[in-house]
């Protein structure tokens, strides 16, 4: 069966965070036969489609501007996420797989929105800071549980994929990744550390020293590299990214409950609950805190960077 939706836009209230149950605007669900690959909801800065055909759902990144984890995106994340978990809870409406992408050229993600940031560090607010931090690994501790639905969560990353960018890869059962993307955790080069799951992703998949090495270090990581450490799954060839995710799911569609009990089971033995979670975000902002005036300045230069990008 496929799905239509109408979003109407919702108006902007400044905060986090929204449930399905308090959107501005009216959600309309429609029953009718789509062609494969059409616009199933347009949630702003995330373009969501559903390829029945796969039992897959297809979204990607759409930012309006620098290619982050802003307020607004994180809005639109939330609200995906309660619309999945509320239109795919009966279990026949076939959904398997959960892909996230990006449609900006050669950019997974660049993670933290630093300017909001450097904002609420010179005005010492750490409620702010640790408000965004929640946010952030509320909507990714979701994304670990597979939004409690019967399904296998697949990263398709395209280009680079930063600070917050890595970490919500990370957070996926899968990483299909183009030869040319690059990941990496910048935050020490300002003197600050990735707060949002890096620390505790990083932990459980490579080992607590690798994960500190790789926090610590300021180094780019290829996707080949990535591959070796076994953080990526599957390599494609530039410009074939879906393509390998297509062939991905055709190969492994008749194991997929195989596969999710298994990343199911990974869970329960090794869990990540949203606690330790927001523990860390605590030591970040506190962290965040004590950066000096040379480090908010090269902070601000990143920022310049990334609008740079964002115009190109």
């Amino acid at each position: 069966m496929n799905h239509h939706f109408s979003l109407q836009p919702a108006e902007d209230t400044g905060g986090l965070p929204l449930s399905s149950g308090t959107l501005a605007g009216t959600i309309a669900l429609q029953h009718r036969e789509r062609p494969a690959g059409t616009s199933l909801f347009d949630l702003g800065q995330l373009d969501v489609t559903w390829e029945a055909a796969l039992g897959t759902l297809w979204t990607y990144m759409t930012p309006v501007d620098r290619p982050n984890f802003n307020r607004p995106m994180l809005r639109d994340f939330q609200r995906w996420q309660s619309e999945i978990r509320r239109e795919f809870a009966d279990p026949t409406e076939g959904l398997k797989y959960l892909v996230l992408g990006s449609r900006f050229p050669g950019v997974f993600n660049l993670g933290g929105d630093l300017d909001l940031f450097a904002g609420f560090i010179a005005a010492g607010d750490r409620e702010g800071l640790v408000r965004y931090g929640r946010d952030c690994v509320s909507i990714l501790h979701e994304n670990m549980r597979r939004l409690e639905l019967p399904i296998v969560t697949i990263a398709l990353v395209q280009g680079d994929a930063l600070g917050g960018g890595f970490e919500a890869v990370l957070s996926f059962n899968v990483v299909v990744a183009e030869r040319g993307s690059r990941f990496g955790l910048p935050e020490i080069a300002f003197g600050l550390f990735p707060g949002m799951g890096a620390h505790c992703l990083l932990a459980r998949k490579v080992g607590l020293a690798k994960a500190e090495e790789m926090m610590l270090s300021n180094r780019m990581y290829s996707a080949e590299e990535m591959h070796e450490l076994g953080l990526v799954h599957v390599l494609a060839e530039p410009g074939q990214g879906e393509e390998a995710v297509r062939a991905y799911v055709a190969r492994n569609g008749r194991r997929q409950s195989g596969h999710r009990g298994i990343y199911h089971a990974s869970s329960l033995v090794d869990p990540i609950t949203l606690d330790e979670l927001n523990a860390v975000v605590d030591v970040w902002a506190d962290s965040a805190l004590c950066l000096s005036a040379s480090e908010l300045k090269l902070m601000k230069r990143l920022v310049e960077a990334q609008a740079r990008l964002a115009g190109a």
